[in-house]
C-alpha cells in the first residue's frame, strides 16, 4: 500500500490528487501490459514526496520528474 504511511486525510487527498494528475499525463506513454506496474511505482514515488512537497502541484511535479528520471 503506497499511501499507508499517510495518516492525515489532507495529505492522503493531496497524494491521490497528485497521482491522478501525473498518471493522466503519462498513461498513454506506458505500454498497456506495463501500466499497472508503472502506476504502482508512481504511487510509491508520490508517497515518498508527500510530506516534503509544498502543495499538490509541487508533489505532482516532483513525482513526474522522479518517475521520468527512473526511466532513463
Amino acid at each position: 500500500m503506497p499511501f499507508s504511511s499517510l495518516a492525515d486525510p489532507v495529505d492522503l487527498n493531496r497524494a491521490e490528487d497528485a497521482l491522478a494528475a501525473v498518471w493522466g499525463k503519462i498513461e498513454a506513454e506506458i505500454a498497456a501490459d506495463q501500466r499497472e506496474t508503472a502506476r504502482v511505482r508512481l504511487a510509491y514515488i508520490v508517497s515518498s514526496f508527500a510530506m516534503v512537497a509544498l502543495d499538490k502541484e509541487d508533489l505532482a511535479t516532483r513525482a513526474l520528474e522522479r518517475f521520468k528520471a527512473n526511466l532513463s
